[in-house]
């Protein structure tokens, strides 16, 4: 009977279960090649990353397309290496960006910006770190169309190259996943049911202009997950699909970049996923770190020789569980091997950016204050 206390870390697989199956798939939707579609990529110091996810796109077999870069007062070259492509490609346009005006952040000052400008009746706002498949706006726009919505948003693959990507993100990305699969996104009624993936966020301009656009959002930190909230709150409808076959996205590069990244993005978006529920904002962070904890039981108790048959079936049942995410996400499933040292690593982000709150988050660069 003690090994029945290894049981909670099998529903895990119960919960990923619906993951699997990867429904609604934007490869798909029929394609709509022919609706106009202006592609928004927001860019500060993207030096590395900005001509691969600009050329990607310009493959693009959708037949009307523009692609506007906005350069968001970079340091480094990214500006430069954008304009060398304009140059070449009429369907590129380079924004030099203003000057952040007072109580905007940067990313949705610089996603406004190029909204202003834009020429499609359908806006796409994608990450500079992302790579996209030739079929890809044209099957978005056809899933944009065919569910009637006003917003769609996508999963993208994962690539994570180092080490500490494939222990780490692993952690981040499940929890994501459980916390937000399409089927309860798509039949949302309440803000706290929804999300929105800021690596592609396509929306209908009519509807996007009627929230006031990134002005709604100006200063939010996640800004995805706000501007969906303001879509329904509008009465819109959303809709997420899986882009996994379609779209890749390499967020960070390194654990340095990985624990400024998250440390930006947990606890605020933890509190933001509550929506208007102020009981479960309170409770969020705590469930996040919980979240992350939960891995790190069975070790811990069986280093203190505490139900050891049990926390011994436990661990071997949560190695066969990352093994299985591992490979899902298109890494070498080995990794698994260290999930405990991902768990703590996820967990210790999670506290530094808890701690943090909003008194001060870090990016690219610029330090903010946010209120609230």
């Amino acid at each position: 009977m003690s090994l029945l206390a290894a049981l909670p870390w099998a529903l895990p697989f119960v919960a990923i279960a619906p993951l699997a199956r990867r429904k609604p798939d934007v490869a798909d939707q029929v394609p709509d090649a022919e609706t106009p579609v202006s592609v928004i990529i927001p860019a500060r110091n993207e030096s590395g990353t900005i001509e691969g996810v600009v050329r990607s796109l310009l493959a693009s077999v959708h037949a009307q397309f523009e692609v506007i870069v906005v350069d968001d007062r970079s340091s480094d070259d990214t500006a430069a290496r954008v304009a060398a492509m304009a140059a070449q490609d009429p369907r590129l346009r380079l924004v030099q960006g203003a000057e952040l005006p007072e109580g905007w952040l940067g990313k949705p000052w610089a996603c406004h910006q190029g909204a202003t400008v834009a020429r499609g009746d359908v806006l796409l706002f994608t990450d500079a770190d992302t790579t996209h498949d030739p079929r890809l706006l044209a099957c978005a726009a056809g899933g944009l169309r065919a569910e009637s919505a006003d917003l769609l948003t996508l999963t993208s693959q994962q690539r994570c190259v180092t080490f500490w990507e494939r222990i780490v993100m692993p952690q981040i990305w499940v929890l994501l996943g459980v916390r937000y699969p399409p089927a309860r996104v798509n039949r949302a009624t309440r803000t706290d049911q929804l999300v929105a993936n800021g690596q592609f966020i396509m929306v209908r301009r009519e509807a996007y202009e009627a929230l006031g656009g990134h002005a709604a959002v100006r200063g939010e930190v996640v800004e995805d997950l706000a501007l969906a909230q303001a879509f329904l709150r509008n009465g819109r409808r959303l809709r997420l699909m899986f882009g996994e076959s379609l779209l890749q996205t390499r967020m960070y590069r390194s654990l340095g970049e990985m624990i400024e990244g998250w440390s930006k993005n947990l606890y605020l978006g933890s509190r933001q996923s509550a929506g208007d529920r102020k009981l479960f904002a309170a409770l969020a962070p705590a469930i996040l770190l919980a979240g992350f904890a939960f891995w790190l039981v069975p070790p811990i108790l069986l280093s203190a020789g505490v139900l050891v048959p049990a926390m011994q079936l436990a661990i071997a049942i949560s190695l066969a569980f990352w093994a299985l995410v591992s490979f899902g996400m298109q890494i070498p499933p080995w990794h698994a091997l260290a999930y405990p040292l991902g768990a703590t690593t996820a967990l210790l982000i999670a506290l530094r950016s808890i701690l943090r709150g909003r008194r001060r988050v870090e990016w690219r660069g610029r330090t903010y204050r946010v209120p609230g």
